[in-house]
């Protein structure tokens, strides 16, 4: 989802807007959150902690379900009002009309992703889990970071739960970034899309697709 159907990573826009939304004093911990990518950036933390450690500290760590759903609803309309490729909204499009089913696999959360997925027209979401307890959403990640390789288990997962089998399906995955490689490598039409140099170069010489997205 980040960086292929919208403009910019959605998460630390999201724990900004909802913490200025629901409990602006949280907004003065940014400094510590700040101090959280640092250490993810240097390898002291893996990219789920970091997830975690940054929900703790501007979304607290019991978040109300009625909160969550309505600080997803307000950040989904805005993004969709200003933060997607008009490209990726035509691209859904072309490929609904072609009758593909069309599933976002993303490593956001899905409780908010699944928000930005129903309005630019997905039929269904896998993405990163949030544990779920006694009507609050807590500081942590349920299952796996879907990310990288994980992506593509929780994809096969999903299919499994459907009863789709990989033989009878066409699957076509598009992505800006190098580490969603597996999925990409699986699929059988590979599109890097809006791609960072690496994928660019790992596109050019598999021979896969290669989409630029204009705003």
């Amino acid at each position: 989802m980040d960086k292929t159907i919208t403009y910019a990573p959605t998460w630390t826009s999201f724990l900004v807007r909802t913490a200025w939304a629901e409990a602006p004093w949280r907004l003065a911990l940014l400094p510590l959150a700040g101090l959280a990518t640092l250490g993810y950036a240097i390898g002291l933390i893996g990219r789920a902690r970091l997830k975690e450690v940054t929900q703790a500290l501007l979304l607290g760590d019991a978040l109300p379900e009625a909160a969550a759903a309505r600080a997803a609803a307000r950040f989904a309309d805005h993004i969709v009002a200003s933060g997607v490729y008009t490209g990726a909204l035509a691209q859904i499009a072309t490929d609904r009309a072609a009758g593909y089913r069309l599933v976002l696999a993303t490593a956001s959360y899905g409780f908010y992703a699944g928000a930005i997925a129903e309005r630019v027209g997905f039929d269904a979401v896998i993405a990163t889990g949030v544990v779920r307890e006694g009507g609050v959403l807590r500081a942590r990640i349920s299952g796996e970071n879907c990310y990288g390789a994980a992506k593509l288990r929780m994809i096969e997962a999903w299919l499994a739960e459907q009863g789709i089998a990989r033989a009878d399906s066409v699957v076509r995955f598009y992505s800006d970034h190098v580490s969603d490689a597996p999925s990409l490598e699986w699929a059988d039409g590979a599109v890097a899309t809006n791609p960072h140099k690496q994928l660019r170069v790992m596109a050019q010489a598999r021979g896969w697709a290669v989409e630029d997205w204009a705003r």
